[in-house]
């Protein structure tokens, strides 16, 4: 590691350089790419400084302590290196973080996509459930959501319902999200007491912008129907429903949420967009190697992820055979660990 950061430094003072440069100042271009990487480099640059003064200040304490007699400092000095042990050995993962191999997707924000499954009016129910889960874990991450589409079940729960993440390394941080969420408890509507299982499908797709995919009006079908449910006076008086379907691929968006067919169009091509992309990208790993599947799994929405298990208060995700407890702060968001530990374990196998 030490090698790779003291390249990176050489790096790092040539990018502070270039950006004092004319000819990258007057090029927006350019700017953009040196800016980026300075940044890139910058965020490098200040993880393995504080690593640096953590060691120094071990160093430091275990050198203070060799020759202490004071039973009282004695202890005092060794729960500080402890401390400091515990703060190398995060900063050094967080360092590695940085230094692997990075998915040019992972600064992308990301559409959300959550369907109930198998289990009836119970699989709609827990879709909602794991979207709050996702909406409350978006606020603690300083992530902006926002709604797209949905289409509610009778009991209130979802059987569709889309949305935008908005915020930084969105998608690094939600990609290991997609795949089957098996969920087992009592339903509500179930009066035995009888335990049911079901299923929810989540897809995380990294979003498309215009200049990643470009897609020809003449491969385009847009319909326009009368919205149907909650809506406002709109509903079932204007065309304001769009359908807009992706001839080459067979791709369907529909979208109704918005008052106005312009808006409803554009939120349809913005999901339209990250679906054909994601496809795609999933295609061209799998025509790569299957080798390039992970423990973590290959990001299959077909793939069984994780079960939520209410009689035990248990979770597991099954793709690196992790189990832990309390049901009830995991969804309300408290989601990061486990997304620590899939990251993690992703690092280890790339």
């Amino acid at each position: 590691m030490s090698e790779t950061i003291n390249q990176l430094k050489e790096e790092f003072a040539q990018v502070e350089a270039d950006l004092q440069k004319p000819e990258v100042l007057s090029d927006s271009k350019k700017m953009s790419v040196v800016g980026k990487r300075y940044n890139e480099l910058k965020t490098i640059m200040a993880s393995n400084q504080k690593l640096e003064k953590l060691q120094y200040d071990l160093a430091a304490t275990k050198n203070l302590l060799s020759a202490e007699t004071d039973p009282e400092i004695i202890s005092l000095s060794q729960e500080e290196i402890s401390d400091l042990e515990r703060q190398i050995e995060l900063n050094k993962e967080e360092l590695s973080d940085l230094l692997s191999p990075q998915d040019p997707n992972d600064h992308k924000n990301i559409i959300l996509e959550i369907r109930a499954g198998t289990g009836g009016d119970e699989s709609g129910l827990f879709a909602a459930d794991l979207f709050r889960m996702y909406s409350r874990f978006a606020e603690l991450m300083n992530f902006k959501i926002k709604i797209l589409s949905q289409s509610r079940t009778e009991l209130g729960g979802f059987k569709e319902i889309i949305a935008e993440v908005n915020g930084e390394n969105v998608y690094k941080t939600f990609k290991f999200e997609s795949g089957v969420h098996r969920v087992q408890r009592v339903p509500e509507t179930e009066k035995a007491g009888r335990v049911h299982t079901s299923a929810v499908t989540v897809a995380v797709l990294p979003e498309a912008e215009e200049i990643d995919l470009v897609i020809e009006p003449k491969d385009l079908r847009v319909d326009t129907f009368m919205a149907s449910g909650n809506g406002g006076q709109s509903v079932n008086t204007t065309y304001s429903a769009v359908r807009v379907t992706h001839l080459p691929t067979n791709t369907v968006v529909s979208c109704q949420d918005e008052k106005s067919q312009t808006q409803n169009r554009l939120k349809a091509m913005q999901i339209l967009r990250s679906r054909i992309l994601a496809n795609l990208e999933e295609q061209k790993n799998a025509a790569e190697s299957a080798a390039r599947k992970s423990q973590i799994g290959s990001g299959d929405r077909s793939e069984k992820i994780r079960t939520y298990n209410f009689p035990q208060d248990r979770l597991t995700d099954h793709r690196i055979k992790l189990t832990v407890h309390n049901l009830y702060n995991i969804l309300e968001g408290q989601l990061l660990p486990i997304i620590k530990e899939l990251q993690k374990a992703s690092r280890q196998t790339s």
